[in-house]
């Protein structure tokens, strides 16, 4: 399993059928998602699970439950996909953490650790935050986790208009070398509130 090197405070694991509560919940909570079109279905999350399956089997990397290391408590997922923007395929980093336990950190935790599984197992050059242009709780995190706004765009299907948020590490890369990925499929997610 290649997962994110836990933390002081969390656990991350690859996402299987038995989160499907967890999950079911936590993407179909109006809180969690009001930066979304809408909230997920219990089929949806079902589907959220065998995408990010699929995704680890795929690209190496996908979204990961994330757990309290104390209490192994469900908390939300964090990871990475790869995401269709202004026709570039590019690596995003997004979470969502229960409503009930926002502002606490976790977002950021789980994202820097995210972060840095990128840069030094994967070998990501280029990292993005697709963020609602009214969350700015996200865009917060973002920015701690040494992240900037870069431009502001359409996204989806729904055509949301989004902040795009980017990190470079510190080998700099153009966006068209950035923009090579193992998978060509997106997912239409957009970086939820921390």
């Amino acid at each position: 399993m290649n997962t994110p090197t836990g933390t002081l405070r969390l656990t991350f694991a690859e996402m299987t059928e038995s989160d499907l509560d967890d999950l079911a919940a936590l993407l179909g909570d109006p809180e969690v998602m009001r930066y979304y079109p809408r909230p997920k279905s219990r089929y949806e999350a079902e589907n959220w699970i065998t995408w990010n399956q699929d995704l680890y089997q795929r690209a190496g990397f996908g979204l990961w439950v994330i757990r309290s290391r104390e209490t192994g408590e469900f908390l939300g997922d964090c990871g990475l996909t790869p995401q269709q923007v202004d026709g570039v395929t590019e690596t995003e980093i997004g979470y969502h953490v229960r409503a009930d336990r926002q502002r606490l950190g976790y977002a950021t935790e789980a994202a820097t650790a995210c972060r840095d599984h990128a840069r030094q197992v994967l070998g990501v050059n280029r990292l993005i935050a697709i963020i609602d242009s009214a969350n700015e709780p996200s865009q917060r995190v973002a920015e701690k986790i040494g992240m900037h706004h870069e431009h502001d765009t359409v996204y989806g299907a729904a055509r949301q208009p989004v902040r795009i948020y980017t990190e470079n590490s510190s080998t700099p890369t153009t966006r068209s070398n950035a923009s090579r990925s193992r998978v060509s499929s997106s997912a239409g997610v957009s970086t939820s509130n921390s």
